[in-house]
C-alpha cells in the first residue's frame, strides 16, 4: 500500500511539474508579432522617413503583422509627456538629455547608452537652410550676426533642435579660438537676429517656408527632407559644425518589448540605414556609412560632439545652458525679449 502511494505521489508530482513547465514556457516564450501594435513617440522631424522605414519593416519576417501608432512633437515636450505616463513602446528623441528625462522616471533603462551603437539610430549635423539662390550669401557663422540677417530657430526650452543649434553656435566660436566669454557673447548677438522661436524644429521649418527669416538653423536631415519635398530652399553646412546624435530606445514597461527591440535592431541593419541615408540622415552602421560617407562627411569638414570637453556631455551642457534658473539661455532670452520657460 505504501509503495502504491509512493508511486502515485511520484506520478502526481511529475504531472504537476509538466504543467508548471508548460506554464513557465507560456510566460517566457516570445510572443508572436502578428497583431502587435507598436506605439512610437518621436521628435518632430523624422515623420517622413519613419513612414518609409515602417513600410519596409512590415515586409520583413519580424515585422509581418506589426502595426504602428505614431506621435510627433518637440523632443522636450515628448520626453516630459513620456515621463508623465504617455503610453509608448519606443522613444525616438532628438537628444540623449531627453532620453535621460524618461529614464529618470524609471521608464527606460538608465544605461540605455550601453546598447549597440550607444542607443543611437542615426546622426545628423547643424546646418543653415537658406532661400533658393542664397540671396544674402550666408556661408559662415559670422554671417548670422550681420545687421539685417533674420534668423529662425526653435525655442530651446521645448526643442532639442534648438539646443543643438545653440551649442553648435557656441562650439564653432570656441573652435575658432574665441574665449568662453566671447563665444557666449556671440550667441547673444545671434539671438538678437532671431525673429521667431517655434516650439519644434518642424514648426520652425514651416515658419521659414511661410516666408519669415533669411536663414533657418536646423538638422541637415530636415533640410534634405525639405528639398526632397520640393520646397524652394537650399542649405549650407558651416565649417565647423556640430554632430547630432539621435537616440531610439524601447520603454521597459512595453507589453510588446520583444517586438520593439526587434524593430530597433532592424533599424540598425544596412537596409534600414540606407533608407535613413536616402532620407537625409547620416548612418551609424558601417556598411551604409561607407556607401554614403561622401554625402555627409566630405573631406575637410570639421565636426564636434556633445562629448567634447567644451560641453562635458548633456547633463553638464544642460545645466550650463538651459537650466531654467541659472542657465545662460535664460539670461540671453531675457536680454533679447525671447522665451524663458
Amino acid at each position: 500500500m505504501m509503495r502504491r502511494l509512493t508511486v502515485l505521489a511520484v506520478l502526481v508530482g511529475a504531472v504537476a511539474s509538466l504543467f508548471a513547465a508548460a506554464a513557465t514556457t507560456a510566460r517566457t516564450a516570445p510572443r508572436s508579432s502578428k497583431g502587435v501594435t507598436l506605439r512610437l513617440v518621436a521628435y518632430s522631424t523624422p515623420k517622413p522617413v519613419m513612414a518609409v522605414l515602417i513600410k519596409a519593416f512590415q515586409k520583413t519576417a519580424a515585422g509581418q503583422g506589426v502595426s504602428f501608432t505614431q506621435s510627433y512633437g518637440s523632443s522636450g515636450s515628448q520626453a516630459r509627456a513620456l515621463a508623465a505616463g504617455q503610453p509608448a513602446d519606443i522613444a525616438f528623441l532628438s537628444t540623449g538629455l531627453d532620453i535621460d528625462t524618461v529614464a529618470a522616471a524609471g521608464l527606460i533603462s538608465k544605461d540605455w547608452a550601453a546598447a549597440p551603437y550607444n542607443g543611437i539610430a542615426a546622426d545628423s549635423q547643424v546646418v543653415f537652410v537658406v532661400r533658393k539662390g542664397n540671396p544674402k550669401n550666408i556661408q559662415t557663422w559670422a554671417d548670422l550676426v550681420k545687421p539685417g540677417v533674420q534668423v529662425v530657430t526653435p525655442d530651446p526650452f521645448t526643442s532639442g533642435s534648438a539646443k543643438w543649434n545653440i551649442l553648435a553656435a557656441y562650439g564653432a566660436q570656441r573652435k575658432a579660438g574665441k574665449t568662453d566669454k566671447q563665444a557666449v557673447a556671440y550667441v547673444q548677438k545671434l539671438f538678437k537676429n532671431v525673429v521667431e522661436q517655434d516650439s519644434s524644429g518642424a514648426n520652425a521649418l514651416t515658419t521659414f517656408l511661410s516666408g519669415k527669416g533669411d536663414v533657418l538653423l536646423t538638422y541637415e536631415s530636415e533640410a534634405i527632407a525639405a528639398r526632397l519635398a520640393g520646397d524652394p530652399v537650399q542649405f549650407v553646412v558651416p565649417n565647423p559644425t556640430m554632430l547630432i546624435q539621435l537616440p531610439m530606445v524601447p520603454l521597459l514597461a512595453s507589453q510588446n518589448l520583444g517586438t520593439a527591440q526587434a524593430f530597433i535592431k532592424w533599424i540598425h541593419t544596412t537596409q534600414a540605414q540606407e533608407i535613413l541615408a536616402r532620407g537625409g540622415y547620416q548612418p551609424v552602421e558601417k556598411k551604409a556609412l561607407a556607401k554614403y560617407h561622401w554625402k555627409f562627411l566630405p573631406k575637410g569638414r570639421a565636426l564636434f560632439s556633445i562629448s567634447d570637453k567644451l560641453f562635458g556631455g548633456w547633463l553638464k551642457a544642460n545645466k550650463t545652458w538651459f537650466d531654467l534658473s541659472t542657465g545662460r539661455m535664460v539670461a540671453i532670452e531675457k536680454a533679447v525679449g525671447g522665451p524663458t520657460t
